[in-house]
């Protein structure tokens, strides 16, 4: 059974707003929260919900299941194929916010393409009928910075 370990989530939380180069303050009107409550989970005071976890993971542009294992929502043995790479190089300090991006696309085109998917239940959710396969991912990948 995951444990909760919200003090880790403060933490990680902290460390991926100041790699995306946001104040506390931004972050919070990004995710629609306020600044107080932020500032307490990233001092690990308060345990967020899920849905507060997922709309600080869009804000931050992270998976939204890596937040999920950082508060022992989800085990992250519990098959969450992906997620490691995905946050290797969304923490990385070495990359800017759009090669991250780029990469996470081409990442999640070349699991597409081998019947993978997304390590998510978004993707698993929306499967590969709706037209936003491969295809979408490699076009978006393709216009990146070595478009001409």
């Amino acid at each position: 059974m995951a444990s909760l370990n919200v003090g880790n989530l403060g933490e990680f939380l902290r460390e991926q707003r100041r790699t995306a180069q946001l104040s506390l303050r931004q972050l919070a009107d990004a995710a629609g929260v306020s600044n107080p409550y932020l500032s307490q989970i990233e001092r690990g005071l308060r345990k967020p919900s899920a849905e507060i976890l997922q709309q600080l993971a869009k804000a931050l542009r992270i998976s939204a299941e890596t937040l999920y294992v950082q508060a022992g929502i989800l085990d992250e043995r519990q098959g969450l194929d992906g997620v490691e790479v995905q946050t290797a190089i969304l923490t990385d300090p070495a990359l800017n916010e759009r090669q991250k991006q780029v990469l996470l696309q081409i990442y999640e085109s070349f699991r597409n393409e081998n019947g993978l998917g997304s390590g998510g239940k978004e993707a698993a959710a929306r499967g590969p009928e709706d037209g936003l396969g491969t295809d979408t991912l490699e076009t978006e990948a393709d216009g990146g910075p070595h478009a001409t």
